[in-house]
């Protein structure tokens, strides 16, 4: 186990991409404290299950756009285990739309939820690792950032602003013992996808030369990796698990 005696804190951690991270990291040995964001019940029934396999979790309830919120469970965390050695940020939300006609809500939702929260919580948790001299920071970017894709423009500003962040506080923090690294999925089969996938149906597949969708299980390998000490000499940089999609090699 890569990662036994560790301890991690993951943002949008219930479902989807997230909570294949908490599991795999779980698994890989470390206690992992998740974020979500509405569904109690089914957080618990997660941590449930983790316990059923031998693994140690608890579930936090915070609105990650708040700062106040992500202080408070970065404290909690403290409190119970004592330290944070890595830290997954993997919330987000799509609210896609031509900018014409995009509600300046949705830009602000998805600026707020995906690139604000991820300063929330690097300025939280960075304290306590710098002083510890150890730290593995991940970032969830995504392969928007790099292409021009119609109707996602504040998704790709977030995700773009989010590749940018990871590199400058990579700089910033190394000399402390800390990486900071970026992962950008391509098309994964979660639920946050399923528009996507039903508009395009299988027509997506023929454009990735892997000639598969990711499994959110894809993402969570390249995580646990970043976050082992294997990855101990890779900071500032950002890992593409895409399949190949953005070769442009179809």
């Amino acid at each position: 186990m890569r990662l036994a005696g560790k301890i991690a804190l993951v943002t949008g951690g219930s479902r989807g991409i997230g909570k294949a991270i908490v599991w795999k990291l779980a698994r890989e040995g470390a206690k992992v404290a998740f974020v979500y964001k509405a569904s109690a019940e089914s957080a618990e029934k997660m941590v449930s299950d983790l316990a059923l396999d031998q693994r140690e979790a608890i579930a936090l309830q915070a609105d990650v756009k708040s700062k106040k919120d992500a202080e408070a469970t970065v404290e909690k965390v403290l409190e119970k285990w004592g330290k944070i050695d890595i830290l997954v940020n993997n919330a987000g939300v799509i609210k896609d739309g031509l900018l014409a006609t995009m509600p300046p809500e949705n830009w602000a939702e998805v600026i707020e939820t995906n690139l604000n929260s991820v300063y929330n919580f690097c300025h939280s948790a960075m304290r306590s690792m710098m002083s510890a001299r150890y730290g593995r920071i991940i970032n969830m970017s995504s392969v928007a950032a790099n292409c021009g894709n119609p109707g996602q423009s504040n998704y790709a500003a977030s995700k773009g602003g989010i590749e940018g962040f990871t590199r400058c506080l990579a700089t910033e923090i190394a000399r402390r013992g800390i990486t900071v690294n970026a992962v950008a999925p391509g098309f994964i089969e979660t639920d946050m996808t399923v528009a996507v996938r039903n508009a395009a149906g299988s027509e997506i597949e023929k454009h990735i030369p892997c000639r598969r969708l990711g499994q959110p299980d894809d993402i969570a390998n390249a995580v646990a990796f970043l976050a082992s000490d294997e990855a101990s000499y890779i900071t500032g940089h950002v890992l593409t698990v895409d399949g190949g999609l953005t070769l442009g090699g179809f």
